[in-house]
């Protein structure tokens, strides 16, 4: 793994920083408080999320309410990039889940879940965040953690981070098993069908032997019901076939019942058909002779018509028209005598007039004596002859009225026989078209009755034939049958169930049998396997001390390799000496063992370092077959001096020491610095970090 660029936004003293590593040795240097730690920290939020101590107060900018890291970095020849974001609520700081991403190349892997972004940075790097702050990251004040801590918690803590512990765990998990083991093999010799396995073998045979015995029973039995369902199907069949006669039987006596009302019904109604029939035909007799009545009405007012003048040739409808005429004739007869009558009465006036004035009425002249003479006598023979008229015209009048009576009453009672005539025809095609009707259903009752005398006779004749006198014989030889089957069949299955109960019983004896057999195989089982875990407990307590004698030799390797690099024969060599507790003694020229504890401050440094150096070495080794990569030093100079060159030397052998990938170191001092390949420079203007590089 080598990172590649970090950056921070609002960050500690950062507000907006980009930070670029190359491979080899890096060097963050500044002065007190100006963000060197803080691209330690981010890297390790950055990478794995969780906080250095409780909270997140140590990482967000002061007063900012947003804060992110994303670090760039390459593995296996793939760039990846991860980015994580604080926010702030109230006053509470926690990670921003929206702004948690991982990217492969250009393709996102995992985001918003920290399960899945820690599990995929695990696959990638092969590091946890515990492993991470073990063995890559050696944080300030820490470097020297492992070797002050006591030898007994040294080696706990170093086998657990090898996985030698997992053997001790294994081991004592074994002795759980051991016992539960144990506890069920007395379970199950205690066990009373186990105890009692030969009881219940002879149970077997014994119920065995009688199920046996009544399975030869049952077949027997079997065969009697048999014979007997036989015996008793074939009395059902005798007694079905006369019980269906006897049906057969009391449905013909229903149905000659029926037959005999139905006919005696339809003998009635022939009847009265028959009378039916006769009225009827009287009936249309008398319409007939009702209509011969009509015709010589109708002929007598037609006479009459005629007599008064009416054409009788014309439509009847239309005579009407010829009786208005009497009434035009009338008017104008009265009009003429109305006229005469005038004239009679002007004349009168005239006369008078003359009679009294000799002069003339109309032209007012005077007349003489015989002319006026001659006037009048000319006026009184007009007045007779006008008097005549209206006589003769009130005759005539007279006449006409009489004339128009006859002819009036003769249209209305021509009208009303006609009127009668219509209905009367309608009426007798009526009653003749009933009569037919009647007649027809006369013929189709006369039908019924005749084949209803031929059912009739016919069923008189199937009841002779039918014979059900042995009804009851054959009745009491079934009942007889039914419980001779019902005595074999009731023993039968009575034999069937007490078989289902030694079948039954049987199973479960076997079910008895066979669990107790398993239960000794797993008796045996469980003993073998009791064998088998103390001899595993015991390769267990004996492998972990080898495993921890190997890891050591190797971690002296290691280290004395790492020191002598970082010595690099220009000072004493230290001779390293570890035991089973991880403990490291440097051993003098003349055989002497001293403690880390009596070494100088700069040896206890080089020590340490080269100590925690060789264990990630080791621990990347056997974790993920590959050493260590990536080291993170955060001031790795505490206890050296400048005066005696201890910094410098520190510094020149960490940029010959080749075997890690890349190096980052955080440091105050720039002597440290200047034996970097790529050096960050931090300074701090007005609160925020400022970042400038050197080659």
């Amino acid at each position: 793994m080598k990172i590649e660029v970090v950056q921070l936004e609002n960050i500690r003293s950062h507000v907006k920083s980009t930070v670029p590593f190359i491979c080899g040795f890096n060097c963050v240097v500044g002065g007190v408080g100006c963000g060197k730690s803080s691209i330690m920290y981010a890297i390790d939020f950055a990478l794995f999320g969780g906080s250095v101590v409780r909270g997140f107060d140590y990482l967000l900018r002061e007063g900012a309410d947003q804060g992110r890291v994303s670090v760039q970095f390459s593995q296996s020849g793939k760039t990846y990039k991860i980015t994580r974001g604080l926010h702030r609520k109230g006053k509470g700081i926690s990670q921003d889940a929206d702004q948690l991403f991982l990217y492969e190349e250009d393709t996102l892997i995992a985001s918003i879940k920290n399960d899945a972004v820690a599990e995929q940075i695990k696959a990638i790097t092969g590091l946890d965040r515990d492993l991470y702050r073990e063995i890559v990251w050696f944080r300030q004040e820490h470097l020297k953690e492992l070797l002050d801590i006591a030898p007994r918690d040294r080696q706990k803590r170093l086998d657990e981070l090898f996985g030698i512990s997992d053997y001790e765990v294994a081991w004592s998990n074994i002795v759980q098993y051991q016992r539960d083991f144990e506890t069920e093999k007395r379970v199950y010799t205690k066990d009373p069908d186990v105890a009692n396995i030969e009881v219940l073998s002879n149970d077997y045979n014994s119920v065995s032997e009688e199920f046996t015995f009544l399975e030869m029973d049952i077949e027997s039995a079997a065969q009697k019901v048999v014979v007997a369902k036989r015996v008793l199907e074939e009395a059902d069949l005798s007694l079905k076939a006369i019980e269906e006669k006897k049906l057969q039987v009391e449905e013909l006596r229903r149905k000659e019942i029926q037959v005999r009302a139905s006919l005696q019904n339809v003998t009635n109604l022939v009847a009265s058909f028959n009378q039916r029939i006769e009225d009827k035909k009287t009936l249309v007799d008398n319409l007939h002779q009702r209509q011969v009545s009509m015709d010589s009405q109708k002929k007598m007012f037609l006479t009459k018509l005629m007599q008064a003048g009416l054409p009788i040739n014309q439509p009847v409808d239309q005579l009407s028209s010829f009786l208005a005429s009497f009434d035009d004739k009338i008017s104008s007869l009265r009009g003429e005598q109305e006229a005469a009558l005038k004239g009679i009465q002007t004349d009168q006036k005239r006369t008078s007039q003359l009679s009294q004035e000799d002069k003339c009425p109309l032209c007012i002249q005077q007349l003489s004596g015989q002319y006026k003479t001659n006037l009048l006598s000319r006026i009184e023979q007009e007045n007779v002859e006008r008097q005549r008229v209206i006589n003769h015209l009130r005759l005539e009048i007279a006449d006409l009225q009489k004339a128009k009576t006859i002819a009036s009453e003769a249209y209305s009672n021509l009208q009303t026989c006609l009127t009668r005539e219509t209905d009367l025809k309608s009426r007798v095609i009526e009653e003749e078209s009933n009569l037919v009707k009647l007649m027809a259903e006369f013929e189709s009752h006369q039908k019924l009755e005749f084949d209803q005398k031929s059912q009739y006779e016919r069923l008189q004749v199937e009841l002779a034939h039918l014979d059900i006198a042995d009804l009851d014989v054959v009745r009491a030889r079934r009942e007889q049958t039914f419980k001779q089957y019902y005595v074999l069949d009731s023993e039968f299955r009575i034999k069937e169930s007490r078989k289902k109960d030694l079948l039954r019983r049987l199973d479960e004896i076997k079910l008895r049998i066979d669990g107790a057999q398993e239960k000794v195989e797993k008796i045996e089982k469980l003993g073998r396997m009791l064998e088998l875990l103390g001899a595993i407990r015991d390769a267990y307590r004996s492998i972990q001390p080898k495993l921890r004698m190997e890891f050591v030799k190797v971690l002296r390797n290691f280290i004395q390799q790492i020191l002598d690099s970082l010595v690099g024969g220009e000072t004493l060599l230290l001779n390293i000496v570890i035991n089973e507790t991880y403990t490291p003694y440097v051993k003098s020229d003349f055989g002497v063992d001293r403690e880390v504890s009596n070494l100088s401050g700069g040896e206890r440094t080089l020590l340490a370092f080269a100590y925690r150096l060789g264990l990630g070495q080791l621990i990347m080794q056997s974790r993920t077959g590959h050493g260590l990569s990536l080291l993170m030093l955060d001031e790795p100079t505490e206890n050296l001096g400048s005066e005696d060159g201890s910094i410098e030397h520190l510094a020149e052998a960490i940029s010959r020491f080749k075997a890690i990938e890349q190096i980052i170191a955080v440091t105050h001092s720039e002597v440290f610095a200047d034996k970097a390949e790529h050096v960050i420079t931090l300074e701090k203007d007005e609160g925020v970090s400022k970042i400038s590089l050197e080659q």
